[in-house]
């Protein structure tokens, strides 16, 4: 049995994530130890907790440790199994985090599957879903899968009680290859507010306007009646020929709404001034597809640590071997 160190690279969740999606597409039986050690609160969380049994559920495995607060997992999948699987996280901990942990093997499961997940679907710390939904699952349709995304119910931090529905059509993947960006179409923001002053959102959008030249009616203001607790998001979208990209930021207690257009206009134009087809957020995403479409490549912005870590654990785990070359700022990702 392969033993992982979950306190590896940035050492939160990612480790577990990815090393439980490995196991489930490889049938490698895993022990995770030092789970989360570089948080303030280590071990899992109920986040972690919904992504461990759903995985299980998934690959049919054998599970040791799986209990608040554990630091050591051990994961034994006997078979991968499409079918309708739901999971609730219970708090606004990431339910598209809890996706990311499954979705790869679903994607190469035999059948269809649908995932209803409950949580968090607008959390700080994790892709929101209409990143997914614009930005990262279209590609995977690109490269021969049909995913369909549902979003039921918002989910935003503290209250949670977000929900969506995902439909999985596996197929055969196709390497995908992004390294040209082409024109752009267009240019868009939303400010997305739940139970909180319109006011916000209008500052938001003014100062988004003045930062990035966008006429108005390319901004909007969407307000949310069914979410359990207030929140704000701001989303600026890149449509452009070969690809979509999505950038946010969240409001916060104690973080003006002009701060917050600030850390997107400033996502956007780092992007826009670098000429990648492909942002940071996104990159990490692309990174396990690829290795299961055996090829592929994209230009990207200098990777997180995050991204850094998935190189390592797809080398070790599944042994995917990607060339990285940096270059003025730009980096160019192939699988070999």
């Amino acid at each position: 049995m392969r033993e992982i160190d979950g306190s590896r690279g940035e050492g939160g969740g990612q480790v577990l994530r990815t090393s439980l999606t490995l196991s489930l597409l490889s049938g490698e039986p895993l022990k995770i130890v030092n789970i989360r050690a570089g948080r303030q609160r280590p071990g899992l969380l109920r986040q972690h907790l919904c992504a461990v049994k759903l995985a299980a559920e998934v690959g049919n495995a054998e599970l040791e440790g799986a209990e608040a607060g554990s630091r050591e997992l051990t994961f034994k999948p006997r078979a991968l199994n499409a079918g309708d699987y739901q999971c609730s996280v219970g708090t606004a901990g990431s339910a598209t985090l809890v996706l990311q942990t499954v979705l790869p093997a679903l994607l190469l499961a035999k059948g269809r599957s649908t995932l209803t997940l409950e949580g968090g679907t607008h959390n700080p710390l994790a892709p929101p879903f209409d990143f997914l939904a614009r930005a990262f699952l279209p590609l995977l349709d690109r490269m021969g899968v049909r995913i369909e995304a549902t979003l039921e119910r918002h989910g935003f931090y503290p209250a949670g009680g977000g929900r969506m529905r995902v439909v999985i059509e596996p197929g055969p993947l196709q390497p995908l290859m992004l390294r040209e960006r082409g024109a752009i179409v267009s240019c868009s923001a939303t400010a997305l507010l739940a139970a909180l002053p319109a006011s916000i959102a209008h500052r938001e959008l003014s100062e988004l306007k003045q930062r990035l030249g966008w006429p108005m009616e390319q901004l909007k203001l969407l307000e949310v009646d069914r979410a359990f607790g207030p929140g704000n998001v701001l989303f600026a979208a890149v449509e452009s020929e070969h690809v979509t990209e999505v950038f946010t930021a969240f409001g916060e207690k104690s973080v003006r709404a002009e701060q917050v257009a600030a850390s997107v206009a400033g996502k956007v134009q780092q992007y826009l001034a670098a000429g990648v087809p492909v942002g940071q957020q996104l990159a990490d995403q692309l990174l396990l597809p690829m290795a299961l479409a055996k090829g592929g490549a994209f230009r990207t912005l200098p990777l997180t640590e995050h991204a850094r870590t998935q190189l390592e654990l797809l080398r070790e785990l599944y042994g995917a071997s990607f060339a990285v070359r940096e270059e003025s700022g730009v980096v160019d990702i192939s699988l070999v």
